[in-house]
This record gives structure tokens, sequence and C-alpha cells, in this order.
């Protein structure tokens, strides 16, 4: 089931400023030797990723499945001065060929690549969270959401990848139900389902709503 008509998903990517040159080069590479091409980023979502990150202006990133790298650099090119991105990868194959990206990158010194499992990452960094992005195994999606949720900045995001599941979630029972069906019940938290590529979800905490000015 697609979410967009393929000539309006066309439309949408053929109007969105294009990847950087290194990132073309890194999704053209990563079809080549890693295979799972769904796994990107992609234009669209990157470029989205990227404004973000340049209106929210984070100082502390977090970003669990680092992949190919994509994410990590379309975020890392809006960081305010001073800004940083944790990112988390369990495959030692994906994480050599990320980092040779950061490696090439003017945003790379911004990166610290963990390799491992994520939730033990999680527990060894200090402090807080600005913003949060998830894009792993969709089974663990629950188990991130608890773990960073308490991390959160007051006015921090979390920002969690391909919560359509292609469609399926409609009469469906893939893991991301669980995930959705879990946030959208917590009093914690507010949140909204876009449905941009494969559908992303934004969610802020429920406490962190600032009274406009003139009240």
């Amino acid at each position: 089931m697609a979410l967009l008509d393929q000539q309006i998903a066309e439309y949408v990517e053929r109007f969105t400023s294009p990847h950087d040159p290194l990132l073309a080069e890194l999704s053209e590479e990563t079809a080549r030797e890693l295979g799972s091409t769904s796994m990107l980023t992609g234009p669209v979502a990157g470029r989205f990723l990227e404004l973000l990150v340049w209106g929210a202006q984070p100082r502390r990133v977090l970003e669990i499945g680092t992949f190919s790298g994509h994410s990590a650099l379309a975020m890392a090119a809006a960081l305010p001065e001073g800004g940083h991105i944790d990112t988390c990868e369990v495959d030692p194959r994906r994480a050599a060929f990320a980092q040779r990206y950061f490696d090439r990158s003017p945003h790379g010194s911004k990166i610290t690549l963990h390799l491992g499992p994520a939730l033990e990452t999680i527990e060894r960094l200090e402090g807080t969270f600005d913003f949060v992005f998830i894009d792993a195994e969709k089974e663990g999606y629950v188990g991130y959401y608890e773990a960073v949720l308490p991390r959160l900045a007051e006015r921090g995001l979390i920002f969690a990848d391909n919560t359509l599941a292609g469609g399926r979630v409609v009469g469906g029972t893939p893991p991301i139900v669980a995930f959705n069906e879990h946030v959208a019940a917590d009093p914690r938290t507010v949140q909204v389902i876009l449905s941009v590529r494969d559908g992303m979800t934004l969610i802020r905490r429920a406490s962190s709503r600032t009274p406009p000015s003139w009240v």
C-alpha cells in the first residue's frame, strides 16, 4: 500500500531542495554496498530533518539507528554552534560505512558514532537530549521511547521514523502499531503523525508548552 501516488511522490522530490553532493554519493554507494535502500532517509525526509534541526537549534541530538549515516549528516549540517550528535548503530559494517562518510564531511566532527546496543549507549551517556531521532528496529521503539523520555529536555523533541509502516498500520499488526498506540495513550506527551515518506511522528512533552507572551 503506497502512502503517496508515485507521480505525487516524484513531484514532491523534484520540488524539494536536492541532496548535497556528498549525501547523493552516500545514497548511491549505500544501494551498491549495503542494499536495504528503503532504510535510507532519502532527500525529502532528510531535508525535513535538517529543517527541523535548523528551526529547533538543539545542542544535544541523539540518533537511534545510524544505518549508512545519511540522517546524521543531514542533521549535523543544521546544528547550531557547539551542537553535537550521538548516533547509535549495532551493526559494525554499517557503522564503518557511516564513519567513512562522517570523516569526509565538513560536519563529521559534530557526530560521535557509538557501536553497540542503543539502550546500553543511552544508559552510558550523561545529561539531557534536545532532539531524539528514532529509526532502528521497530520492535524496540517502545523501549527507546521510554529510555529517552525521562532524559528529554523541557522543550525537547522526539522524532520517530516509519510510523505508518507503508500503510500496514491500517488493519494490520506490524510492530510499529504497538508504538503508535503506546505514545497515543501516554498523558506525558503530545504527538502528531505526519505522512512524510513512510510516516514520521513528532513528539514533545505535554508539560513543555509555554504560554504566549501576551497572556
